[in-house]
């Protein structure tokens, strides 16, 4: 079924108030008249007749009008769509270009200078490593946002353990949060089930504790919770480090936007992570925001897979 555009919405409305106001002010103009009766006078058929005839002028020119409205609203998406891909693939070749300059740059001082060290050319062989693996998380990062945008009917949702989810993720990053003397909470309860895509889900769960890894700051407390609310799960994502200014909270789920692009890119960002956060939980049906106060805290829900109350783990 082909999906109504704004000027059809808004033409149908107007014909069908129209419509309505002519069955009750014309067929029914006389107030003692209580069944549908023939018009008793010629002045209420030519009533009749002008109304029709005005309400086809009036379809007609409302029709012409709200085609030309949905062109403009067409043409101004497509520029819009135009910008935002032409801004996209700005960011995406400077992002591309710093690691690959770096690759370069190492392999060929190896290549050109056969008298170095081995210390010094192993040293060059890790950083560029290093490059290749940002390289290689930037790329993934992108395909996974693409396959958000353009094929989102294709990812395969199924029954998400989420509480063992979180539980996998806390153990992956320990060793992160040991090295900045930092504490994880994870208050979730046992038993939180959704219908949702692992791979995504996952993205979303794992991009928020590696943000607060980066960026919360040394000797912070992260803290993970959840409660049943109208049918989702709502989630809180918080830690109490140093935050961020209220002037980028607006801009912080936009692709490539860094508050500090310096130390984002020395930390390894590729600055997608909190992107692709928004659009996986706006997929699954949820919604998300975020606020500074005492810290960064990140809420959004997840509609639920089943009603049962879990016991809580906090």
């Amino acid at each position: 079924m082909k999906k109504l555009t704004e000027g059809r919405k808004m033409w149908i409305s107007v014909m069908a108030i129209f419509a309505v106001y002519a069955v009750v002010f014309i067929l029914f103009e006389d107030y003692d008249r209580h069944w549908l009766e023939p018009f008793a006078e010629v002045s209420d058929w030519h009533l009749l007749l002008f109304s029709l005839v005005v309400l086809a002028g009036l379809s007609v020119l409302l029709y012409h009008y709200a085609r030309s409205m949905d062109e403009r609203i067409s043409r101004e998406q497509a520029e819009k769509e135009g910008r935002l891909r032409r801004e996209l693939t700005q960011n995406i070749a400077h992002e591309l270009k710093t690691p690959v300059a770096s690759i370069l740059g190492y392999l060929d001082t190896i290549i050109n200078a056969p008298a170095l060290d081995d210390a010094t050319r192993q040293q060059f062989i890790l950083r560029s490593h290093a490059q290749a693996e940002r390289l290689t998380a930037l790329l993934q990062d992108i395909s996974t946002l693409n396959r958000m945008d353009y094929a989102p009917d294709v990812l395969t949702m199924e029954r998400i353990d989420v509480s063992q989810l979180v539980s996998d993720i806390a153990q992956e990053t320990a060793i992160a949060f040991d090295r900045r003397r930092m504490t994880l909470r994870n208050c979730l309860p046992q038993g939180i089930v959704v219908n949702g895509n692992n791979s995504l889900l996952y993205s979303v769960f794992r991009n928020l504790t590696d943000n607060a890894v980066n960026y919360a700051g040394e000797g912070t407390t992260v803290e993970i919770t959840a409660e049943q609310e109208n049918g989702y799960w709502h989630f809180t994502f918080a830690d109490n480090g140093r935050g961020i200014s209220q002037e980028h909270l607006p801009r912080i789920f936009e692709r490539f936007y860094r508050i500090d692009k310096g130390r984002s890119r020395s930390l390894g960002g590729t600055g997608l992570g909190l992107a692709i956060v928004k659009n996986a939980v706006v997929l699954h049906g949820g919604t998300i925001s975020v606020s500074s106060r005492n810290g960064l805290r990140f809420d959004f829900t997840l509609p639920m897979k089943c009603n049962k109350k879990p016991l809580s783990s906090c």
